[in-house]
C-alpha cells in the first residue's frame, strides 16, 4: 500500500510507533473495509507493507513531476525485494504516478491509466499478474474530511485484499 508523501512530522510516519497518525488512519481505513489490525505484527502476518511514494515531506499541496520521478527511483529499490506481490494499492495521485514511472522504466508500460481517480478506480489494471488499485490517500489530515472518499478507500482496500487473498 503506497501512500503519497511522508508526514510533516516524521514521528507520524507508518512504522515509527502504533500511535503515529499515518498508522492510525491506515488502521481506520482497514477497519472500514472489515480488516481490524492492532499492530505492525498484524500487518506483517497479513502480508501488508506500507510506504510512501514521495520520500520527503510535502512543502506545498503540489509536487513537481521531477520530484515524483526522482522519488520513484527510491521507491523502486524499496519494493524490489518483495516477491509474490498480488496487488499494489496506489493511494493518491503521487503514488499512481510513481508506480507508472517505475513500470515505464522497467517494462516500457504505463500500468494505470491517466485520469481522475474517481473515473479510473473501478477499472482493472493487471500487469505481470499484479493488480494495481488506484485510490485516494488514507493518510494525512484530509482522510477524515471527505466521507465519500473514505467509503471509496474502504471499497478499494476490500477489493485489493480479496484479490490478494489477504486473510484476517
Amino acid at each position: 500500500m503506497i501512500s503519497e508523501a511522508l508526514p510533516k512530522n516524521l514521528d507520524d510516519n507508518f512504522y515509527i510507533n502504533e500511535e503515529a497518525a499515518f498508522f492510525r488512519t491506515t488502521q481506520q481505513a482497514l477497519a472500514d473495509s472489515g480488516y481490524n489490525i492492532n499492530s505492525f505484527d498484524d500487518l506483517n502476518s497479513m502480508g501488508i507493507y506500507l510506504t510512501t511514494a514521495i520520500k520527503c515531506s510535502k512543502k506545498d499541496y503540489l509536487v513537481s513531476a521531477t520530484t515524483i520521478k526522482n522519488c520513484s527511483l527510491v521507491l523502486e529499490k524499496e519494493i524490489e525485494p518483495f516477491h509474490n506481490v498480488k496487488s499494489i494499492m496506489c493511494m493518491g495521485d503521487f503514488a499512481i504516478k510513481s508506480i507508472n514511472y517505475i513500470y515505464k522504466r522497467k517494462h516500457g508500460v504505463k500500468v494505470i491509466a491517466s485520469g481522475s481517480t474517481y473515473k479510473i478506480r473501478n477499472q482493472e489494471y493487471i500487469y505481470n499478474n499484479i493488480r494495481f488499485y488506484p485510490s485516494y490517500t488514507q493518510t494525512g489530515d484530509s482522510y477524515n474530511l471527505e466521507k465519500s472518499k473514505r467509503y471509496m478507500i474502504a471499497e478499494d482496500i476490500k477489493s485489493a485484499f480479496e484479490y490478494a487473498e489477504v486473510i484476517l
